[in-house]
């Protein structure tokens, strides 16, 4: 006979203003209550310990991705069938039309360009000695590269960062963030069904294969504007927000920027530190299909579930000095920031390549970082500053 666990409750609203802007001790203290705990005010179950989010990752049969990942039913409605919200079959076929363009062997011919435009870009802001982390380094590189791997049109490419971080904003619980996101995320798709219905993409990019595949009959017309749609957010999102945090993170702790510049090769290895000590996005949600438990504690079919990266990657049960910074971290790589199992990221070797080439960049000349007054962007599920000012020196 199965032995079952009370079930813990939490009557925080995780989803505040303050619990945004500062998170880790909710989440300390939602790991130390249980394997699984109720989220009053918000209906579903926190799963934040790493081993339990692991697992119920790894269990998509279980924990739903079809009916489940927002807190909302507007959103679950609004992304249904997309690659976020599918399992099994079609999820892996609609993942096929796009993941040859997405690998590491795929991208590598893109890393020449890549660290070009990185290296330019970082030459421009060391020469200027001060500038915005965020506005200026964070979002530029992204920028000059996202939308024409994607394949987007010039115009509307002054909404792109808009509607992303409005993507991420749908997904919480109903709240003013989501109230205002979801006319946002309607105006993206819009566009996007504009886009399927011209043909209007750039020769060669992952737009143009996804409309090949429809034009092959491999995909209907509206899970083309939803594979047109799925990489935008997180291909731009978590790349800024990764490239934010580590800068931010450097400027507080110059020994382990010292650590990165007299070894170039740690960078790889920094970003996954970033990754796992501020996760760019935090949570996603899951629909449980059957009754089951998390390590003891009963999930009745049915219930949502909100799986927590962030937490899971700061789990005292997992990581040794979990909230400390740490670029020479060896188990670093098992961060949770990018999802695993079957929604793991599929978008985490651009973003890898980005941000360890403006590290790199910046590790040939920036010796310190020395950073004004944060800014944090507030958003249901991205983890990002908004503004970051910072004066940077240099060996010269």
């Amino acid at each position: 006979m199965t032995t079952t666990a009370p079930v813990p409750t939490y009557d925080e609203d995780i989803y505040a203003d303050e619990a945004l802007l500062e998170p880790y001790e909710h989440y300390r203290r939602l790991r130390d209550l249980g394997p699984a705990v109720w989220l009053q005010r918000h209906g579903a179950y926190a799963v934040t310990r790493y081993a339990d989010v692991k697992a119920v990752l790894a269990d998509g049969e279980t924990f739903n991705s079809a009916n489940g990942i927002a807190l909302n039913e507007p959103a679950n409605s609004a992304i249904l069938g997309c690659t976020l919200a599918s399992d099994g079959e079609l999820h892996a076929h609609l993942r096929q039309v796009v993941a040859h363009r997405l690998t590491a062997r795929s991208l590598r011919p893109m890393k020449d360009l890549v660290t070009e435009k990185a290296d330019e870009l970082v030459e421009i802001l060391v020469a200027r000695g001060s500038f915005d982390a965020i506005t200026d380094l964070a979002r530029a590189l992204p920028l000059s590269v996202v939308p024409d791997f994607i394949g987007w049109p010039q115009e509307g490419r002054e909404h792109l960062l808009r509607w992303a971080g409005a993507n991420f904003d749908s997904f919480g619980p109903v709240n003013e963030r989501v109230e205002k996101a979801l006319p946002q995320c309607g105006e993206m798709a819009a566009f996007g069904a504009e886009i399927v219905r011209t043909g209007n993409v750039l020769p060669g990019s992952l737009g143009a294969s996804v409309l090949e595949a429809r034009d092959r009959g491999e995909v209907t017309t509206e899970q083309t504007m939803m594979l047109m749609l799925d990489y935008l957010a997180p291909s731009l999102d978590t790349t800024i927000s990764a490239v934010g945090s580590a800068i931010w993170l450097f400027g507080q702790y110059p020994d382990q920027w010292d650590l990165v510049r007299n070894d170039p090769g740690l960078v790889p290895n920094a970003v996954n530190e970033v990754v796992r000590f501020e996760s760019p996005i935090s949570s996603f949600g899951r629909l449980v299909t059957r009754d089951t438990e998390i390590d003891g504690v009963p999930i009745p079919a049915g219930s949502r579930v909100v799986v927590n990266y962030a937490s899971a990657n700061r789990d005292e049960r997992k990581w040794d000095r979990p909230d400390e910074f740490d670029v020479t971290r060896r188990d670093a790589v098992h961060q949770l920031g990018f999802g695993f199992g079957e929604h793991g990221c599929a978008g985490q070797a651009l973003a890898r390549m980005e941000s360890e080439s403006l590290l790199t960049a910046l590790a040939r000349s920036v010796t310190r970082f020395h950073l004004g007054e944060p800014e944090r962007a507030l958003n249901n599920l991205i983890r990002s500053l908004g503004a970051l000012p910072v004066t940077v020196e240099t060996a010269g």
